[in-house]
């Protein structure tokens, strides 16, 4: 029925039809986050399994044009993704214990990929080439839901540190790894002789993206100079889209170069303000990104054996995925910390906030189905979809766990505001006083409810913009 609407609809307007998909999509995927939100849940998680519900293997109610379509939003979510990223990747913090933060993020991240080839290849006995590219995807991580709860816990302090400086480095080791396994992987599919430029060109191809970004970033910074919040928005956004164009155009990942944007960009100019109206701006993209994922899913290729990789189903392939890549991120960190000798809270602890698995992942695997093609990069992103929905939900509990247990926010009221226990004249003041002087104290330190940061940097500049056009209209016409 929804396929016959659709051809009507087609009839009188194409364009039509791509509209209202698109309207659709984005409704769903707002309307299943009030689901997801009653069972505290991360938005990510309602716009995967909105994919999954209204996708060609459910209710199949986007039409498959659409859905090839938006196959470039992939690299623009990325963008965005890796700008927001390069501003935890201050120098400043970097000079203070870079080697250490480099030496735990290389344990953390290849550690994870190295068990994950050993159940591939070894125990699952799946293909040489896939095994390769699942395995560098695994040393991926997404900080979000993480990031999410440091705010709303208010937490700082060693921990919170080494956790902000990991994440900032960790896809980096993932984006050079994945590159390089790709790389190898495409010469085996196709049968050719890997050679050491097949191993050190993608290396060498990534390092230049990494200069080339931080030359945009240079460009950001210069033509940001003195210009009114809306006009600096779309500036962004306009050198993001043709860093990603150029990307596209040489056929690479464009992860590493907006990384480098961002990070060019803030320590520089030390301007945050840019990223919260980014962060603002771009929740309609990445809602169209994660439910556009959700629609590639196979289902039926999930219960199914994937004869063409190995004699695993994707779901066994996925599960133990999920299972083995955790051990790896924790003992991985742990290793990594105890080498560097950091205390143990950050030891004992920091791997749990290193589950979660989503954004750049999933990023990765539809570039990477892309170049792999066929059931193999099908059953890639299945993989990789299925698995990131677990690590959703898994991923805000072992983060707040994390930030608990390392003892980086508490929960007891003495702690966490100080107040004079005895008036200006020294007299003592009773229990009752000083805990409303504590209530009072938060109260005041607590952020409005109604909105963020992030929404409050998009309003100012919307403010900014209507304030400067309506005092051009107010200005006297010139007299010649």
């Amino acid at each position: 029925m929804i396929d016959n609407l659709y051809a009507k609809i087609e009839e009188t307007s194409p364009e039509a039809t791509i509209i209202i998909a698109i309207s659709l999509i984005m409704l769903l995927g707002f309307l299943m986050t009030r689901v997801t939100k009653k069972l505290k849940l991360p938005n990510v998680t309602a716009y995967i399994v909105t994919g999954i519900l209204i996708g060609p293997f459910c209710l199949d109610l986007i039409p498959q044009k659409v859905i090839e379509g938006m196959d470039f939003l992939s690299d623009i979510a990325l963008a965005f993704i890796a700008f927001g990223t390069g501003e935890f990747f201050r120098f400043s913090a970097l000079k203070k214990n870079g080697f250490k933060i480099v030496t735990i993020t290389l344990f953390e991240a290849l550690t994870a990929s190295f068990l994950i080839f050993i159940l591939t290849y070894f125990i699952l006995r799946l293909d040489l080439a896939f095994s390769m590219v699942l395995s560098a995807l695994a040393a991926a991580t997404a900080p979000a839901s993480t990031m999410m709860t440091i705010r709303q816990t208010r937490a700082k302090g060693d921990f919170v540190d080494t956790l902000l400086q990991v994440v900032a480095i960790d896809n980096i080791v993932a984006l050079v790894s994945y590159s390089i396994a790709i790389s190898v992987a495409v010469s085996f599919i196709a049968k050719k002789a890997v050679s050491f430029s097949d191993i050190l060109s993608p290396v060498a191809i990534n390092m230049a993206v990494f200069a080339l970004g931080g030359v945009f970033g240079f460009i950001m910074k210069l033509l940001l100079q003195k210009r009114s919040s809306d006009n600096r928005l779309i500036i962004t956004i306009a050198l993001l889209f043709a860093f990603c164009g150029i990307c596209a155009f040489l056929g690479i990942s464009p992860l590493l170069g907006c990384m480098s944007m961002g990070t060019v960009y803030i320590n520089s100019t030390d301007d945050d303000k840019l990223f919260k109206q980014i962060n603002y701006f771009s929740p309609p993209i990445l809602l169209l990104f994660f439910v556009r994922s959700g629609l590639s899913f196979d289902l039926g290729a999930l219960v199914a054996t994937a004869s063409a990789i190995g004699k695993s189903s994707l779901l066994v392939v996925s599960i133990t995925y999920f299972a083995v890549r955790i051990v790896g991120k924790y003992a991985g960190a742990f290793l990594g910390c105890a080498a560097v000798k950091k205390k143990k809270e950050v030891r004992n602890y920091l791997g749990l906030a290193l589950i979660p698995q989503a954004g750049v992942a999933i990023g990765l695997a539809s570039i990477g189905a892309r170049s792999l093609g066929g059931y193999m990069g099908s059953a890639l992103e299945t993989i990789i979809l299925a698995s990131s929905v677990l690590y959703e939900l898994a991923g805000p509990v072992c983060a707040k766990l994390s930030l608990y247990l390392s003892k980086s926010y508490s929960t007891k009221l003495e702690e966490l505001v100080a107040v004079d226990e005895t008036t200006e004249g020294g007299e003592k003041k009773t229990s009752l006083e000083i805990l409303i002087e504590r209530i009072q104290k938060i109260q005041e330190e607590l952020p409005g409810h109604d909105i963020n940061e992030d929404e409050q940097a998009f309003t100012n500049a919307a403010v900014e913009h209507f304030d400067s056009m309506y005092n051009m209209r107010r200005r006297p016409p010139k007299h010649r």
